[in-house]
């Protein structure tokens, strides 16, 4: 007896109980266009469930029908269950507990197996039951809780002298599907929601299934003969992927597709599947250089932290003491320092700068893009530059902010002192500086407008600078203070931190030149994705492409970007040196293997031009993410989770073999990554 299931997943993962039985159908896969196979639904909620595995599988479906046995006065408490074939499961603990007699057992349930049989009539409509004799059953429910009607059905299919049975669920607690591994061949459990709430919590749509509704799945299933469905035109996922994807030249689409994607389209989101792969950094830097030339993007926001991308920003517009550009990557010295200090983003900045200087001569400053962060790690930095600001314009208004965040003074020697003053605060083992913060972005926000007319456009870009320096430094006291407690999502401060950020730029931006601001953001397909459609969303997370979508509708285009192996630059743990390391094929049920099985190098996917892939891709598939840390021993349940990708991005940029980034400084531990001969073949 075997278990398949997926990893520990949060709830919400399916659209409804028809996307819940697509994705069953893919982990079932081997089951297809075997004769022996009959689907079995528990109606009425398993039907729509059932109903796609059948239909994917070409094989019959048919029902068990169960019903629970209630206490009397206490219905919602069950005591037992009977199904098809007079089989009764009973609790005995409930019924001794509550002194149930034998004559108001027998009563109940000789009422629950008169509607057993209507409902078994009802259903079939005059069909006959299927022989099950030793045919392998598929025995499908929309979720398990305690599994006391699941194993009312299996011991009705054991008596009808079923050959081999496989429970199939889109949702049930893991001890659940490990006890019914010891009454079946197999189990096959999509998600294991932790902690099980209830089975509606893993859908968007639970709405109840009527009769009507099943019958009419089980009317459209008996009228497919077997023979039609053996002739079932075998397109498959992949190929229907592939006949309406689009070509990209090394990742990155010509301009015709790249401009009717992004339209007019304010804000643009790049996404990168890892925080190490050329090919992803590469082609957001061609892309981004198109709409820049062409689509009038005058800026680049990027998950970095806002005073090191600054300093690159003053670069790109001249403004700087940095004569190349990698002097003005040399902010960058917080782990993990190969995300900006790589040789693509390297020649990305010194394009900006020489592109700027040209259009400068003619347009003037305000013709000029600029590359900008969004991050809040900078807590000490953000400090010292919003003091260093106040030095230069208003020494009686540093000196106070000098006192105010004196108060980070005891986490400052610390190698990490955004943490530090963080557990300090939480733990009491250090003052809070809360309101500190608030104060000092408060007393800097009074007096904007007077130092914002002293000097034209450069006093309100370096006041725009000092501003959101405050803001981070007090953003940041929040987020670390979070991290140790449980009082605050960390995840939701950082991204809506970082949206705030780009929101407050774009009015920054348009504001000057007078006309809404273009902006391109780059990010991890984490952040820049719709966590709606992931399992982000169902614990609660929101993220940078939820929020920008939500604030911004039909005013954004968020583009993802996968690949299904390779070598990526990444570390074993924070803080460790940068390695190259293996990236292992997609797993199955994942879209990474969905694209492999394309065969085709590299491709854009336009949800908007592509309907039949669309509809593959609103149902829920594993999908990888490889942050700045990357374990494939454990990759599984540390780099996947499953998301509806269609409904994610309204395009996605698949690339099947990938290379690590380059950092700017190469270690020894970096150069040993170097792929064998063998590759992919020792894999």
């Amino acid at each position: 007896m075997t278990t398949q299931a997926a990893p520990r997943t949060g709830q919400r993962v399916f659209r409804d109980r028809r996307d819940a039985g697509r994705v069953l159908a893919r982990m079932l896969e081997g089951y297809r266009g075997r004769n022996d196979v009959v689907v079995m639904a528990l109606p009425r909620g398993g039907v729509p469930v059932a109903y796609e595995v059948a239909t994917a599988l070409g094989a019959p479906l048919d029902v068990v029908v169960v019903r629970k046995l209630g206490v009397p006065g206490h219905e919602e408490v069950a005591m037992g269950a009977i199904a098809s074939g007079g089989v009764a499961v009973l609790n005995d603990d409930v019924i001794r507990g509550l002194g149930i007699s034998p004559e108001a057992l027998q009563q109940v349930a000789e009422r629950e197996g008169r509607e057993l049989l209507r409902r078994e009539r009802a259903y079939r409509e005059g069909r006959r039951p299927p022989d099950l004799s030793g045919k392998t059953v598929i025995l499908v429910d929309d979720g398990l809780a305690t599994g006391a009607s699941m194993r009312a059905a299996i011991r009705a299919l054991l008596q009808q002298h079923a050959g081999r049975i496989v429970v199939a669920v889109p949702a049930a607690p893991a001890p659940t599907c490990g006890e019914l591994a010891d009454l079946v061949d197999d189990v096959v459990c999509a998600s294991t929601p932790t902690p099980f709430v209830a089975v509606g919590e893993s859908y968007w749509d639970f709405t109840q299934t009527t009769d009507e509704e099943a019958r009419e799945l089980l009317r459209a299933a008996a009228t497919t003969s077997e023979a039609a469905r053996s002739a079932w035109p075998a397109q498959s996922d992949a190929e229907v992927i592939r006949e309406e994807s689009m070509p990209v030249q090394d990742g990155a689409p010509g301009d015709s597709a790249l401009f009717d994607l992004v339209g007019d389209a304010q804000y643009v989101l790049l996404g990168e599947a890892s925080h190490g792969t050329h090919e992803f950094y590469d082609a957001r830097a061609r892309m981004t250089r198109r709409l820049i030339e062409e689509k009038g993007f005058t800026a680049v926001a990027v998950e970095a932290d806002w005073p090191d991308a600054y300093r690159v920003n003053r670069y790109v517009r001249a403004r700087s003491d940095d004569e190349v550009a990698e002097e003005a990557l040399r902010g960058f010295v917080r782990f993990p320092t190969w995300m900006w200090r790589n040789t693509v983003v390297l020649d990305f900045v010194g394009w900006l700068r020489e592109h700027n200087d040209r259009v400068g001569r003619e347009g003037g400053e305000l013709a000029k893009a600029g590359f900008y962060g969004l991050d809040l790690y900078s807590l000490q930095r953000s400090i010292q530059e919003v003091i260093a600001y106040l030095d230069r314009v208003d020494p009686a208004a540093a000196t106070r902010a000098r006192e105010r965040y004196s108060c980070f003074d005891h986490a400052a020697e610390s190698t990490d002192a955004g943490q530090s003053y963080g557990f300090a605060a939480a733990f009491g083992a250090g003052e809070s500086c809360e309101q500190e913060v608030i104060d000092q972005l408060t007393d800097l926000q009074r007096h904007a407008v007077e130092y914002a007319q002293r000097d034209g456009l450069l006093a309100e870009d370096e006041l725009f600078y000092a501003q959101q320096n405050a803001v981070t430094v007090k953003n940041a006291e929040q987020y670390y203070r979070a991290m140790f407690s449980s009082r605050a999502n960390t995840w939701n401060l950082r991204d809506r931190h970082m949206v705030d950020t780009l929101d407050a730029l774009a009015a920054h931006v348009g504001q000057q030149r007078g006309e809404p601001a273009k902006i391109v953001v780059w990010a991890h397909n984490t952040h820049l994705g719709d966590a709606r459609a992931t399992e982000m969303g169902a614990r609660g997370e929101h993220n940078v492409g939820q929020l920008v979508r939500e604030r911004h509708p039909e005013n954004c285009s968020l583009v993802g970007f996968t690949t299904y192996t390779g070598t990526v630059t990444a570390a074993d743990d924070w803080g460790g040196p940068a390695e190259r390391k293996w990236v292992r094929p997609g797993l199955p049920d994942s879209v990474e293997e969905l694209f492999h099985e394309t065969a085709a190098k590299a491709f854009l996917l336009p949800f908007g031009q592509a309907p039949r892939a669309t509809t593959v891709l609103s149902s829920a598939l594993l999908e990888r993410a490889i942050g700045v840390i990357y374990r494939p021993e454990t990759e599984r349940e540390s780099h996947f989770f499953l998301a509806r990708v269609a409904d994610q991005f309204d395009a996605v940029i698949h690339i099947a073999e990938t290379r690590a980034v380059e950092p700017l400084e190469r270690t020894a531990r970096w150069e040993q990554g170097e792929v064998p001969e063998t590759y992919p073949f020792a894999l």
